[in-house]
């Protein structure tokens, strides 16, 4: 079978498609077909060796997020059937094959069936990202009807998810991005938009009620001063400055997304519902990995890059 692997850490030119053996199911995982996948900023840490002390010894298979069809489920495994459409992660530094691959073996507890209204390809753009902000605004955040949340980011993979799951809870939002990510954001329902190449936050805002960051940096320690005493901050990327959070009266935090069964299928009711549409900003082939890798990284994207591996 085809799979994008490294063999060495670096930019994207240690990408390789090679052939290897189709991967084998064990007690508790299931062996997917896979039809797409897509990336996230952290298959970039991955490649580029940031946690390689967490990664099993190279060469290794690139890719978290998956979609396609249960070919085969090992002993133990009930919640999934041979021939199901099933989305989710399948990460090597999770234990698991690699996700950018013809074939890839995951965790049962992993996977879920998939949003019966989406391809493969919008399928396989959610996991990671949708899960990140699902779990953000349910479970760390706890974010309720009326409140104010600002989202940086708003335009990225994580953010279009995040601005519509607030929608659909009945919040307030208010989120960041330029150029035709301010259209995007407008049409997935935020409230209040700031250029921010063209507008500090910290000028415009105040006594909100939470803060989810996927931007990192600067921003996340800024964020904490436009909480109301008692909010809330979650960034994806950046460690929170607890010192400064402590002295304000808010909480910062930052999250370590886990993709379960569970969190898959509450978004797939989302998707289902028609409450989140996922936003795909360029696909690509196979075999076009590397130019795919290096278009996340230096452009400006929308929305997902995804990785058309079976049409």
């Amino acid at each position: 079978m085809k799979a994008a692997q490294i063999a060495t850490y670096g930019d994207s030119s240690v990408i390789k498609v090679v052939d290897i053996n189709r991967p084998a199911v064990s007690e508790g995982t299931v062996l997917v077909e896979v039809h797409a996948s897509s990336l996230n900023p952290f298959d970039t840490v991955v490649r580029e060796g940031h946690v390689k002390a967490m990664m099993p010894p190279l060469p290794v298979t690139l890719g978290g997020d998956i979609a396609g069809i249960v070919l085969e489920v090992g002993a133990g495994v009930t919640t999934i059937s041979p021939g199901d459409y099933v989305y989710g992660q399948a990460a090597a530094i999770a234990g698991n094959s690699g996700a950018i691959a013809e074939y890839a073996v995951t965790k049962a507890g992993q996977v879920a069936t998939m949003p019966t209204n989406l391809d493969f390809k919008a399928a396989a753009s959610l996991p990671l990202v949708g899960v990140s902000a699902w779990q953000a605004l349910n479970e760390h955040i706890n974010l309720q009807p009326g409140q104010k949340i600002f989202i940086h980011g708003g335009a990225g993979g994580i953010g279009t998810v995040a601005i519509q799951i607030a929608k659909s809870i009945g919040a307030y939002v208010i989120t960041t991005a330029t150029g035709d990510g301010l259209q995007l954001v407008e049409q997935l329902g935020a409230d209040e938009l700031i250029d921010y190449k063209q507008q500090d936050f910290t000028d415009a805002l105040h006594d909100l009620d939470a803060v989810f960051d996927t931007v990192g940096g600067d921003d996340f320690s800024k964020s904490l001063a436009v909480l109301r005493q008692g909010g809330i901050a979650v960034s994806m990327i950046a460690q929170p400055d607890t010192d400064t959070a402590t002295v304000l009266g808010v909480t910062a935090l930052m999250q370590q997304t886990t993709v379960t069964t569970e969190k898959l299928a509450a978004l797939r009711d989302l998707v289902e519902g028609g409450r989140v549409t996922p936003q795909i900003g360029r696909v690509f082939a196979l075999d076009d990995i590397q130019a795919a890798f290096t278009s996340r990284e230096t452009e400006s994207i929308n929305g997902k890059v995804v990785i058309e591996i079976a049409s």
